[in-house]
């Protein structure tokens, strides 16, 4: 007896979901379809047919993966696609959105505030800072003459803000701590750095104990707020403040007298 042919309608064994692909990479569609006899597939993008071309490319691979290629993904590629498998069985469809981000912006770092050169009392804190943009944000390196500076102590401490800030803190500056300190900001787009020599002069001779202490009036720049135990580190690194060198006299000094 003649065998009597079967058909199958096509059925997706496989199908992608919604996807974000940033502008100018490439964007991959892999599906994989059941049916008897072997389904043709087509592309749609919000309704109109996709035809191969350079940068548009329809595959399929030997284990039945059908793949929709776009390289470079543009803006004019988002939307809504959709995949139809048919055979003399019938048709069978899916759809996804495609979302185009837009291009990752890359800018090279570029120094708005340098280093400067600095002087401090023995024994007193001091700060390095200087300001840095970049896209991405960059990564910042520090090192101290060929020495590079890859962690925080408690004496001796690193930090950044969401402002480009970035600092180098020192609390009770030592002869050792004096000498060139160098800041590098590298992102994919480029590297920078910036040099400055650091100075500890020797400490002034101390008064009598007999003195009067002196009052500090609370200050809100983080560049003189100084207390007996040495720098507070949050009320000192806020970004709205104006840049000032720490001296002995930082912070405003009132008496008793007035």
């Amino acid at each position: 007896e003649p065998i009597q042919e079967r058909f199958f309608r096509p059925h997706f064994l496989q199908a992608p979901g919604d996807l974000t692909v940033q502008e100018g990479k490439l964007c991959r569609m892999d599906c994989k379809v059941s049916g008897l006899p072997t389904p043709d597939l087509s592309w749609q993008l919000n309704g109109r047919p996709i035809r191969p071309d350079s940068s548009h490319k329809m595959l399929v691979r030997e284990n039945g993966v059908h793949s929709l290629i776009i390289e470079p993904v543009t803006a004019r590629d988002a939307g809504i696609y959709t995949c139809i498998a048919s055979n003399r069985a019938g048709e069978n469809t899916f759809s996804l959105e495609l979302i185009v981000a837009a291009k990752e912006v890359h800018k090279a770092p570029v120094f708005i505030e340098k280093l400067q050169n600095t002087g401090v009392t023995e024994g007193f804190p001091v700060r390095l800072e200087c300001r840095i943009s970049g896209e991405p944000s960059p990564q910042i390196f520090w090192k101290k003459e060929n020495e590079s500076l890859t962690y925080n102590t408690d004496r001796v401490s690193m930090h950044q803000d969401n402002y480009g800030y970035i600092c180098l803190l020192i609390q009770g500056a030592t002869k050792e701590d004096a000498g060139w300190y160098t800041v590098s900001a590298k992102n994919e787009a480029g590297i920078v750095s910036c040099t400055a020599r650091l100075d500890v002069y020797t400490q002034w001779q101390q008064p009598p104990q007999t003195t009067k202490p002196k009052k500090v009036r609370p200050s809100a720049s983080r560049y003189a707020a100084l207390c007996d135990q040495g720098l507070d580190i949050k009320a000192a690194f806020q970004p709205e403040a104006n840049p000032v060198h720490l001296t002995m006299q930082s912070g405003l000094v009132e008496s008793d007298d007035l």
